[in-house]
Formats: structure tokens, C-alpha cells, sequence
């Protein structure tokens, strides 16, 4: 196998002229550059220079693997660029998981602000609405993912970004619908509309019912705020929609008022791998994340 160093001692003579030039250049001695040439002729199987008075010029064969010298160290200084771009943030690419409320107010902004402060980072994006992806995240195939939590699993770290209120959700005319704000014990005989796919966020609704001392009877699941809201629009029942979920906007023939004692919340996370090694451009990107959720 050729050795890639001396033929950047080749290339060094060819340029030069001279065993002479090239040691000055490469600060070597010209005996250590003659041997250097010497033992890559030698993996060559064949001469690749000749003596022309008192320097030197290439073989067609020497003149052959300066050619590819000059395009090793071509790309070497490519490689090297690409990876000062890399490793301060200017490049690189990102998989991130997101659930579909959380797409709106705190990936969309942070994508934004990342693309224009880091416009070489590329960025995959998937909703996972209803996965779970943690094992996406710990198995390396996601940088980060988006989830209520906080997260409990090996391998995977939590980093809190924002608590997300859930809000009453009421048909106009409803009773309760001119009160500035309500108790959660008040919607305690309502009948309830499900607004939450089973896991962490209904689970954050049950836990602040039970404090309250009742727990919500459902007649609708609808497992989407905006259908959510339709059902309650129709006088079907009461919702709890969290503050993120009603980005989309407010049905007409609904009321929307804030909740107390207690007041249901979920905590958005990012998640990420413990053994990650460090990526600028995700540090940047969760950075830009939690301007998102500071604004939201």
C-alpha cells in the first residue's frame, strides 16, 4: 500500500525541483527526504524520479501519484474545514421528534431562529403523535425528542422546558361560562369530553381531579383538541385543553376559561441521549427551544 505521507514528500520535490527544495520546505534533511522517496518507489515497484542536471523531475508514474497527492491533500483541507464547520455549530444534521401541539408554538420558532442563526444545519423533523420516542432517542436513530414527563428511562436525559396549563373548556351559555375563572371541583358533575389520548397528559387531568376530591366522568373521547372543542360546541359536555393546544385557535360556540385549585398542567421536556457525544448544533437547538417556550 502506498503511503500517503510520502507522497506528500513527492509532491513536495516535484514542486520544488529538488531533493534540496523540498527538505526546506518540509524541514527535513535532504537525506531523510531521499530515503522517504526511496522507500516509496519501493512500495511503487518502480522509479518516480530522474535526475536532470542538478535537480530532479517526475516519472510518468511519479508524475502520476503527485497528481493524486495533490488531491489528498485537496481533501484533507476539506475534511478539515468541514469539520471546524462541524464541530462550532455552522453544520450538521439534527432528527428531532415532536408531538403535534408542541410543533406549532416550540419546534416551528426554533427551527426558524436555528436556521437563521446556523443556516448549514439540516433538520429532520417527525411527529410522533400518538409513539413514543424515547427508544428512537436512546438508540441514537432521533437527536431529541419532545415529551411530557418528566422521563424515567435508562440512557435518556430530561431537560424541562416549559409547564403547559390545561384551560376549561365550555359551550357559550353554559352556566359556569361568565365566571372569569374556575375551580376545578366546579366541573366535578359536568359530563366531560376527553381531549387526551391515554398517557402522560390525561394522566396530569386525573391527577388534579382526584386532588380535587372527584373524578371526571367522560361521555365523549375525542383525543383531539380541535374535535374536542366541536363536541363541546355541540353541548356534549366540558373539556380541560391545555394553553399549547389552543394555538389553533378558539371554536366559535365555546368559552374558554382559566382553572384553580387545583390548576392541571403538563411539563414539556426535551429528551436526549446521556452518551450523546457533545453536538453544537443541538445545543444551539435547544437553546432555540427554550426561547420558544420562554416566549410561549
Amino acid at each position: 500500500m502506498l503511503d500517503v505521507r510520502r507522497m506528500q514528500v513527492l509532491r513536495a520535490v516535484v514542486s520544488s525541483g529538488s531533493v534540496t527544495g523540498a527538505a526546506a520546505v518540509l524541514g527535513y534533511t535532504p537525506s531523510a527526504v531521499s530515503q522517504q522517496i526511496a522507500a516509496l518507489e519501493k512500495e511503487a515497484r518502480t522509479e518516480l524520479l530522474e535526475r536532470v542536471g542538478r535537480g530532479v523531475r517526475p516519472t510518468a508514474a511519479g508524475l502520476l501519484l503527485t497528481g493524486y497527492a495533490d488531491t489528498i491533500s485537496r481533501q484533507v483541507a476539506e475534511a478539515e474545514t468541514a469539520l471546524a464547520d462541524l464541530l462550532a455549530g455552522r453544520t450538521g444534521r439534527l432528527s428531532v421528534r415532536y408531538f403535534a401541539t408542541a410543533g406549532a408554538s416550540l419546534v416551528a420558532p426554533a427551527v426558524a431562529r436555528l436556521r437563521t442563526e446556523h443556516p448549514g444545519v439540516q433538520i429532520e423533523l417527525k411527529l410522533i403523535d400518538p409513539e413514543d420516542p424515547l427508544p428512537d432517542v436512546r438508540e441514537g436513530r432521533a437527536d431529541l425528542a419532545l415529551v411530557v414527563g418528566p422521563t424515567e428511562r435508562e440512557g435518556v436525559r430530561s431537560l424541562h422546558l416549559l409547564d403547559d396549563p390545561y384551560l376549561a373548556v365550555l359551550p357559550e351559555g353554559h352556566r359556569l361560562a361568565d365566571a372569569s375563572d374556575l375551580e376545578l371541583s366546579d366541573l366535578a358533575d359536568e359530563p366531560w369530553v376527553g381531549s387526551e389520548w391515554p398517557g402522560p397528559c390525561l394522566d396530569a387531568q386525573l391527577a388534579a381531579c382526584e386532588a380535587a376530591g372527584f373524578r371526571p366522568r367522560f361521555v365523549v373521547e375525542s383525543e383531539d383538541y380541535v374535535t374536542a372543542q366541536g363536541f363541546v360546541a355541540a353541548g356534549l359536555g366540558v373539556s380541560l385543553v391545555p394553553r399549547l393546544g389552543l394555538g389553533v385557535g378558539v371554536r366559535p360556540g365555546v368559552v374558554v376559561r382559566e382553572l384553580r385549585s387545583p390548576q392541571p398542567s403538563r411539563s414539556i421536556y426535551a429528551a436526549v441521549r446521556e452518551t450523546a457525544p457533545p453536538q453544537p448544533a443541538l445545543r444551539a437547538f435547544i437553546a432555540a427551544l427554550r426561547a420558544a417556550a420562554g416566549a410561549a
